[in-house]
């Protein structure tokens, strides 16, 4: 059974940075890309980063310059790395892989 677990979220200010983790198990994890998502309150979901299973990234612009989107097939993992948060950054994240496979989520919450 695939599982895909985020960690990291919570409460920070403006400026602040936070790193998201998501943890797969159950899966060839060196075989999919994998995305990470999120959606606010009221808004639909839309995508924030990917990342192709050689290591080609792409962002959503608002967040280019400001979040990294990583990974590491050995511990089956993609991070994300947030800096310079804003309060409009204020959303649940989910990390999807292969297109197919998703997350619970995590709240990342800015706010002064």
């Amino acid at each position: 059974q695939v599982q895909l677990v985020e960690s990291g979220g919570g409460l920070v200010q403006p400026g602040e940075s936070l790193r998201l983790s998501c943890a797969a198990s159950g899966i060839l994890f060196g075989n999919g890309a994998a995305t990470w998502y999120r959606q606010a309150p009221g808004k639909q979901c839309e995508w924030v980063a990917f990342i192709s299973n050689g290591g080609d990234t792409t962002y959503l612009d608002s967040v280019k310059g400001r979040f990294t989107i990583s990974r590491d097939n050995a511990k089956r993992t993609v991070d994300l790395q947030m800096n310079s948060l804003k309060p409009e950054d204020t959303a649940v994240y989910y990390c999807n892989l292969a297109g197919i496979h998703w997350g619970q989520g995590t709240q990342v919450t800015v706010s002064s």
